[in-house]
């Protein structure tokens, strides 16, 4: 009888689990599986409707780009700038896509010599926005998300 109780005992001391409520190993659970997350990374790009939701994710990203650079590549071939001195230069553009599908520019770098010669670079950038097709948000487990991007628009007038 007293091995009985010991191992009694014994069971009772070392198996802390038993006293731990339901909803104290949840929020262990979620808490663990929150720090498992990576925030910095999405698992599906915002897509187009030209892109093809099955492509993997670097060719989602490749079609979101390429679409966006078609759009302001028309854009800009509308226009007839009239360049004063040569210009050869790479111009970043920061977008944010939020998690209804609508896209923003947020900044358009600066850049002295188009800003001397086409005064209107940055209005137009932002206006082409306009033309786009339909955009679906970026996914992050099956929610939408917003996310940000960064494209380079090549300004040569050789």
């Amino acid at each position: 009888m007293r091995k009985v109780a010991v191992l009694a005992c014994f069971c009772l001391f070392t198996s802390c689990d038993w006293f731990t409520s339901k909803e104290e190993r949840t929020q262990e659970l979620v808490n663990e599986e929150m720090r498992n997350i990576n925030f910095n990374e999405v698992d599906r790009y915002p897509l187009f409707d030209n892109c093809d939701e099955m492509m993997d994710k670097a060719e989602q990203l490749d079609c979101f780009q390429n679409t966006l650079l078609d759009q302001y590549t028309e854009t800009l071939e509308d226009f007839e700038f009239q360049f004063v001195s040569d210009v050869n230069t790479n111009i970043y553009v920061d977008f944010l896509v939020d998690y209804q599908g609508e896209i923003s520019v947020l900044e358009v770098q600066r850049n002295e010599d188009i800003e001397n010669q086409i005064p209107e670079f940055r209005t137009i950038i932002t206006q082409s926005l306009k033309g786009l097709p339909p955009l679906s948000p970026a996914l992050k487990r099956g929610v939408p998300v917003s996310s940000k991007f960064r494209i380079p628009i090549i300004v040569n007038s050789k």
